[in-house]
């Protein structure tokens, strides 16, 4: 014998196991892997945008130190060089799990930070240009910038370090390998003094 069942109870009884799994599956770890990637993606963003930021200055620096120190165009020429080359190569948050290109990115942003770093030491010959207001306001700004490079720099790699141990580690490697598909992302290698912000010396 059997009963009828009403729609309404179908439904009911449809969205209680929904909701059942929904939990079930959020706390044993499935949207970890999603949610850290997020989080590594965003903090990979926050790097772009610092170093976006320092290449929007450096043509008002170039721009300032030319006109004291015309006789330094090697330099300038490095700088602006540099900038662009940088500028050039772009790497998105989709395409971080590349190795080759991610190097091909932060070499291209080191060569520029060392082209800067010989521009600044040129300043140090022309005491008027190091009390000039103009290149006072950069060389604050600059000094803010790199600092802020820095910490967006070491969010990311925190950010990364979580999700790749994530999709490394169980639960999350079975989530990573049959859902989600995830690949380990790239991170910055450690070089000497990176704990500390640098620092800009005019």
């Amino acid at each position: 014998m059997s009963f009828p069942v009403s729609i309404a109870f179908r439904r009911s009884l449809t969205a209680a196991v929904l909701a059942f799994l929904g939990f079930a599956l959020a706390g044993c770890g499935y949207n970890n892997v999603p949610t850290l990637e997020e989080k590594a993606k965003a903090s990979w963003s926050e790097v772009q945008n610092q170093y976006q930021r320092r290449a929007d200055l450096i043509p008002n620096l170039v721009e300032t130190v030319k006109g004291y120190a015309a006789q330094e165009r090697e330099v300038l020429t490095q700088v602006v060089e540099a900038r662009a080359k940088a500028s050039q190569v772009k790497v998105d948050a989709s395409t971080i799990t590349d190795p080759a290109k991610f190097k091909e990115y932060q070499d291209a942003q080191n060569q520029l930070t060392g082209a800067l770093g010989r521009l600044l030491v040129t300043v140090e010959r022309y005491p008027d240009l190091k009390s000039n207001q103009n290149f006072l306001a950069l060389q604050s700004q600059l000094e803010g910038t790199e600092n802020r490079v820095t910490v967006a720099r070491r969010d990311y790699i925190q950010a990364v370090q979580a999700f790749n141990t994530e999709i490394r580690t169980f639960p999350g490697v079975i989530w990573a390998k049959l859902f989600w598909g995830s690949k380990p992302m790239e991170t910055f290698a450690a070089t000497a003094g990176a704990e500390r912000p640098p620092t800009v010396k005019f």
